[in-house]
């Protein structure tokens, strides 16, 4: 720890762990397969622990799938809102499975598919988000297909559908109310298909999580209709295994005292400003003195969040901001010029592998 410097991603894999045995429970019980969502989590360093517990990957990209295929192994699947020719020409070399958005796009490169499962996105009309920007239901999604008819057009020509429609959602009765109106609405169709992927954003890692319960309704969904039922955990799969180590260069007083650390929200958890909430901040543990916890870009909202600690805080201190795996190392950005965090793994055993430490070259190579 003490040749680590901030900032720096811990990836703990013991805490990484605890996601994945609940995943396997899943599957042991239900029956359904689950794939690693690459765009949440790309940090092929702890791939090797992953691929024991986990069925495969699910990209979003051809770069993706590329990714799932050479690091993690075993099943791959692709889905992308809009494919060119070269993408599934390029696709094909790795993926299994390939699910389009629309049937317009599906009878478009049907043909060039030959080969692979063939699958097509499905909007249900239903939705779970805190978050109109995430939310797949909103207003002209365009995201899947909607349309009974043009569904049954395409029908011939796939062998699975892709329902995803799910965003952190942590509610059993509503994800299994859910279930029940999508089994109502197209059972005809399910009936004659091999699988059916139910996306991800399940939340069912979460702690009194009725995991059981989850379980067991999939099972039901599979047997009904006779398909393999997937998951793509992202959030669900590594949620509570990381945090970004960032230590307090300055402080300074505006109404409030403001400490600022050698990380950045912008930069290095982007989504904290775009869905607006705040970083969790576990240690130091909580207390009376009120900081504002700041990052070092030049944006003036680049703001982690307001905190109390048990202590004054000193420049120098480290702050350790929790839960920062999913859609932070994957989306983290070279703005400002600022030092890109390294990304490190505690090991099962206890060891610290430094997987990447980023420098001037990597900086000046994502230019031209």
């Amino acid at each position: 720890m003490a040749e680590l410097k901030t900032p720096y991603y811990l990836i703990d894999e013991k805490k990484l762990l605890i996601n994945l045995k609940k995943i396997k429970y899943v599957k042991d019980i239900s029956g359904a397969r689950s794939l690693l969502a690459l765009k949440c989590f790309s940090t092929w360093s702890v791939f090797g622990l992953m691929s024991n517990y986990m069925d495969g990957t699910t990209s979003s990209s051809v770069y993706e799938a590329r990714l799932g295929r050479e690091k993690f192994g075993k099943e791959v699947h692709g889905y992308s809102v809009a494919y060119s020719r070269d993408d599934i020409r390029e696709l094909k070399k790795y993926a299994d499975t390939i699910i389009f958005n629309s049937a317009s796009q599906l009878k478009s490169f049907y043909r060039y598919s030959a080969g692979l499962k063939i699958g097509i996105r499905v909007n249900p009309g239903i939705s779970y988000s805190h978050y109109d920007l995430a939310d797949t239901g909103r207003h002209y999604s365009r995201l899947g297909i909607i349309d009974r008819k043009e569904l049954s057009s395409v029908l011939p020509m796939i062998s699975g559908v892709m329902f995803h429609f799910n965003c952190e959602n942590d509610d059993f009765t509503n994800f299994s109310k859910a279930i029940d109106r999508i089994s109502t609405d197209y059972g005809d169709i399910l009936k004659n298909l091999e699988w059916v992927s139910l996306g991800g954003g399940i939340y069912f890692t979460k702690e009194y999580y009725p995991l059981r319960d989850f379980s067991m309704k999939l099972r039901e969904f599979g047997e009904r209709f006779s398909v393999q039922v997937y998951l793509e955990p992202g959030e669900t799969a590594v949620t509570n295994s990381c945090e970004l180590f960032t230590r307090v260069l300055d402080i300074v007083h505006n109404e409030k005292d403001i400490a600022i650390v050698d990380a950045s929200t912008e930069a290095h958890m982007p989504d904290l400003l775009i869905y607006r909430t705040d970083a969790k901040i576990d240690k130091p543990p909580r207390g009376d003195y009120q900081y504002i916890i700041a990052g070092r870009s030049c944006l003036a909202g680049d703001i982690f969040g307001t905190y109390g600690f048990k202590f004054k805080i000193k420049t120098g201190a480290l702050i350790r901001i929790a839960d920062a795996a999913g859609y932070s190392i994957v989306k983290k950005t070279w703005f400002n010029g600022l030092q890109m965090p390294s990304i490190a793994v505690k090991r099962l055993d206890g060891t610290i592998d430094l997987s990447r430490k980023f420098d001037y070259s990597d900086f000046i190579n994502n230019l031209s």
